[in-house]
């Protein structure tokens, strides 16, 4: 059996620069990948991240509008496509709890923080001011609560002195883009 057919196909859900989907295809392209990224969906059209999907000749929709849209069009991709697990990667929407029921995959997140501490946004400027020690990125699964369920996998790294939260959030960026791929190859 033809060894790219046996990866899963994932879908990415982005709202911006695409870092982590950039990462998440550069990984999924290496021989040992156990995923392949099927389809990118974001609910901006100027999500950066469109480009690398583009570029990758990857099928991507922006579906901008109310999440209600986003979410109903999005059901239908991802059925359509066969999507055997979602990703969302600075996907900046809650997805609803009705989403979640409907998907029926696992839909998994990357979050920059050692969770549960810090969630939510501004999670470097937060470490700093509280003087963690230690800051980092979670991979974890999605449930209705926000950035509340299951980790897959946790990276972290020492908060120095000298660190802002630009220093941080790059070391952290570094973090992320390994973690990811390799939580989606633990969780296949």
């Amino acid at each position: 059996m033809d060894h790219l057919n046996t990866k899963k196909k994932v879908a990415v859900f982005i709202s911006g620069r695409g870092s982590n989907l950039k990462s998440l295809i550069k990984h999924s392209k290496k021989i040992n990948s156990k995923y392949k990224i099927e389809l990118v969906l974001s609910n901006k059209k100027s999500a950066k991240g469109l480009f690398y999907a583009k570029k990758n000749k990857i099928k991507n929709f922006a579906i901008e509008g109310k999440l209600q849209l986003f979410e109903k069009k999005s059901l239908n991709l991802l059925k359509k496509h066969k999507i055997k697990i979602l990703c969302l990667a600075g996907f900046m929407r809650v997805l609803s709890k009705n989403f979640l029921n409907k998907t029926k995959i696992p839909v998994i997140n990357i979050h920059p923080s050692l969770l549960p501490k810090l969630k939510g946004l501004n999670t470097h400027e937060r470490a700093i001011k509280l003087r963690h020690k230690y800051s980092g990125c979670s991979v974890h699964f999605v449930n209705e609560k926000l950035d509340s369920g299951k980790i897959i996998l946790q990276k972290k790294v020492k908060i120095l002195k000298k660190d802002t939260p630009k220093t941080l959030a790059k070391k952290i960026l570094k973090l992320e883009h390994v973690a990811y791929s390799e939580a989606l190859n633990l969780i296949i």
